[in-house]
């Protein structure tokens, strides 16, 4: 009798173990669809910030999109010009200034007084913020080392599955050479939208980001090829809450945004 017991206990113990573990695979799963912050809640907080992504966080954003540069000391920092002269109080271009004298920049003041002594961030630095049920979409401004370096951080940061990797060819070999199981969506630009889509196509690339036309049906035939091909679509860009549910329904995955506020709230009585 304590032999039958003790085997009903243990496979109790299992039954449980996998509903639990069941439970955990199911938690924080990724939106299929949504609105993706543009640099972050940059109409309001200083584009590319901590400040920014937290407030994108709060407003229950699905995607939220940043730009990532190497230093001059081969760290990656969050910033989307190439020099910091537009977006701190200091000067020159960020692949010749190091990390501690980019530390040193205030990269808020010039968005608002309240924003003052707001830093420019590294990438370890935003994806520990980061809650695991949204989209990163993580732009790289660079070449094969900043793919490289970036693909290396993603992974230590444990982020590989809810990671999106936007960059040009160059960029995309460094991310590749690291890990090719990380998603890339392809922004190596061509002369023409059809050779573009063709070429994502090909190459197996899970997302790629189209830019807003006014050429509606073209679009339409192009992101009705892109689906049938399996590849998720972002959308650069719109501000019109009017246009979410056009796109929706036309294969638009996440659209790019810098009226964010507007545009969720839009899109969550959508759901």
């Amino acid at each position: 009798m304590k032999k039958v017991i003790l085997l009903n206990k243990n496979i109790l113990f299992w039954i449980l173990l996998l509903l639990n573990l069941s439970i955990f695979a199911q938690t924080d799963p990724l939106p299929l669809k949504g609105i993706c912050a543009h640099r972050g809640a940059n109409k309001t907080h200083p584009e590319n910030t901590i400040a920014a992504f937290k407030e994108a966080i709060r407003l229950g954003v699905q995607m939220i999109e940043f730009d990532v540069q190497l230093t001059k000391d081969h760290k990656l920092v969050i910033m989307h010009d190439a020099t910091v002269n537009r977006t701190t109080n200091g000067f020159g271009e960020v692949s010749k200034l190091t990390l501690a004298e980019i530390r040193e920049l205030d990269a808020g003041s010039w968005k608002a007084e309240k924003f003052i002594g707001e830093k420019v961030p590294t990438l370890q630095e935003v994806l520990k913020i980061m809650p695991q049920n949204i989209w990163l979409n993580i732009h790289l401004k660079g070449d094969r080392g900043v793919g490289v370096e970036t693909a290396k951080m993603v992974i230590a940061e444990n982020r590989k599955q809810q990671s999106v990797i936007a960059c040009g060819k160059k960029a995309a070999n460094g991310v590749e050479s690291v890990s090719k199981k990380l998603k890339i969506c392809n922004m190596e630009r061509l002369s023409s939208r059809s050779d573009y889509i063709n070429k994502t196509i090909e190459g197996k690339f899970a997302f790629l980001q189209i830019k807003n036309s006014r050429d509606n049906d073209a679009i339409i035939n192009d992101l009705k090829k892109l689906k049938q091909n399996g590849v998720h679509v972002n959308y650069f860009h719109s501000e019109k809450k009017e246009q979410i549910q056009e796109l929706l329904d036309a294969g638009v995955d996440f659209i790019l945004t810098d009226n964010l506020e507007e545009m969720i709230n839009a899109f969550s009585v959508l759901k």
